[in-house]
């Protein structure tokens, strides 16, 4: 299967980094998502019920990563996409997760992952990082 559906550079302010000044505030992170799903049956009977929803998988990481503590962009990613993985119907994702001015003279640093539903990641989801 060749279809995606995608969500482009969805901007999320959280607490990310490992400076004392970073923990302090909120910064943005930008998400740039490519997600596996057959679309097929959604374009035949032309239902919402019959595809990924992305505004739910938006308003998911939306709610997750604003809450979210983590040091690391790294460890932000692999949430995000354990998230997508296990509750939504991909079978396979390719996310970017980026720090606008996290350096300066660049646009964004991050990471670009891809995981698939039958990664076996050994992540442990439990706490927020710190």
């Amino acid at each position: 299967m060749n279809d995606l559906v995608f969500i482009e550079d969805l901007r999320i302010e959280t607490v990310i980094g490992i400076f004392d000044w970073e923990r302090e505030i909120k910064q943005t992170v930008s998400l740039d998502m490519e997600m596996a799903f057959d679309i097929r049956q959604a374009a035949r009977s032309d239902h919402i019920d019959d595809t990924l929803d992305y505004k739910r998988v938006a308003k998911r990481l939306i709610e997750f990563v604003g809450q979210s503590e983590y040091q690391l962009v790294e460890t932000l990613a692999e949430r995000c996409a354990k998230i997508v993985l296990t509750e939504f119907p991909v079978c396979r994702l390719k996310l970017k997760l980026s720090k606008p001015g996290a350096v300066r003279g660049s646009s964004a640093v991050g990471v670009i992952i891809e995981r698939s539903r039958n990664d076996d990641s050994g992540n442990d989801d439990s706490g927020n990082g710190n």
